[in-house]
């Protein structure tokens, strides 16, 4: 336990001298397999890790959905997305923020990135939240909240990795985000209801729109709709595997941007260079966080954590809310995608050994990452967006997210306390 710790508090003052926490990650976990095990030996783990990492065939789905991703959003399908919520719901109190929600929810049906969906929405719907007299609070609140739904609503980056590390079946790990990521969205749009029942002023109603304005919006996104269910449907109807329907997704992106006529040379450059930069970025993260596992495992620390979570074993419910309560308290302080990774092979076993269900435990993992994203001091979505609108101050977004934070709380409890919103779909699979 004490190598562990001493190994947990490298990394984290590593951090604090802003090393990179893949680095940091790779540093500690090998100086400390050379410590325990021989320097031969922890140069021969480290250097396999890099390589079975680098060459795993199914982790070809990751560059897959964020090429996809990219391809959607230079397509332009966000600011259709927003137009169609908009016109069912801006005329109401909130409306322009519930809208927010739904295009976020919409969007991220075809891009795997929390980070992604709230950069893509902040430019759509920011501007227009502003126009009507919005407060900052409530208009940047709501995208950022909303961009945490691009981690759960398939396909996810996240799940894909979830799936990897414990080799569960990553299709249902999409299918099992369906129903959760539309409970998320119904939990954010009410906290947008209570913020403005609170607070009327923080978002007045927009024009209302008439009912043929609404099915021409409506027309317009049958591009986003075409192609979640050829990628999602595929996959649930057992037509290809994952990694297959990432192949199809990135294809059928690339040419509904072409025919649109977005992809320029240019563009095609930058999208192609910004999916190979944020896959670069997700592979360090991942190959560093494997080679402190590799060091964690060899320490007692998994075994005495493992016996610490099994003195509630009398009420199995009771380890996964000790888990979560101490997932939101990393969240607090860590980078989402570290903890994880740093995380998971500990409380995995107990979670299997409990008998509970890998893809129940996957679904309550992306929503502590989502919460993660949105909560203060680092949360990621929140210094996107300042970066997106300098105007804005940091401290005037923490506040305008807490409501929203208290509302993905709220969901998480709600699926640990109903696991088959989770497993109902994934249990119908072929």
């Amino acid at each position: 336990m004490t190598e562990a710790a001493l190994g947990f508090l490298a990394v984290f003052s590593l951090a604090f001298l802003r090393v990179p926490i893949a680095l940091a990650m790779a540093i500690v976990g090998m100086a400390g397999l050379g410590l325990m095990r021989g320097w031969q030996p922890a140069f021969a783990s480290t250097s396999q890790v890099i390589f079975e990492t680098g060459f795993a065939y199914v982790l070809s789905v990751i560059p897959l959905f964020i090429l996809m991703g990219n391809l959607v959003a230079r397509a332009g399908m966000a600011r259709e997305l927003y137009t169609a919520a908009n016109a069912f719901v801006g005329h109401r109190k909130g409306g322009l923020a519930t809208a927010s929600v739904l295009a976020s929810g919409g969007f991220s049906c075809i891009c795997g990135s929390s980070i992604a969906t709230a950069a893509t929405m902040t430019r759509v719907a920011y501007p227009e939240m502003k126009r009507h007299g919005y407060k900052d609070t409530l208009a940047t609140g709501s995208i950022a909240a909303g961009g945490t739904l691009g981690i759960l609503i398939p396909p996810s980056t996240i799940m894909v990795i979830y799936g990897i590390i414990t080799e569960t079946d990553i299709g249902k790990l999409f299918i099992a985000g369906v129903l959760p990521g539309l409970l998320a969205i119904g939990c954010l749009c009410m906290a947008v209801v209570y913020i403005t029942w609170r607070d009327p002023a923080a978002g007045p109603p927009a024009e209302r729109s008439s009912w043929a304005q609404r099915l021409q919006a409506l027309r317009g996104i049958w591009a986003v709709a075409l192609l979640f269910v050829l990628v999602i449907g595929g996959i649930y109807g057992g037509v290809f595997t994952a990694t297959e329907g990432a192949g199809v997704g990135a294809s059928g992106a690339f040419f509904f941007a072409l025919l649109r006529g977005s992809l320029t040379p240019r563009a095609l450059m930058d999208i192609l260079v910004d999916s190979a930069r944020t896959t670069a970025m997700l592979f360090t993260i991942l190959i560093g966080a494997m080679i402190f596992t590799s060091f964690v495992n060899f320490t007692s620390m998994p075994g005495e954590l493992r016996d610490f979570l099994l003195q509630f074993s009398p009420h199995p419910i009771m380890v996964v809310v000790v888990m979560m309560v101490i997932y939101v308290a990393l969240g607090l302080i860590m980078e989402e995608l570290s903890m994880v990774l740093l995380t998971i092979p500990v409380f995995f076993p107990v979670i299997t050994g409990l008998g509970f269900d890998p893809v129940w435990f996957g679904v309550l993992i992306v929503t502590i990452v989502e919460i993660g994203m949105i909560s203060p001091p680092v949360g990621m979505n929140l210094f996107v967006m300042n970066s997106l609108l300098p105007e804005v101050k940091l401290k005037t977004i923490f506040k305008g997210v807490w409501p929203f934070v208290m509302a993905d709380i709220v969901r998480l409890g709600i699926l640990i306390a109903f696991p088959a919103i989770a497993l109902w779909l994934p249990g119908l699979m072929k």
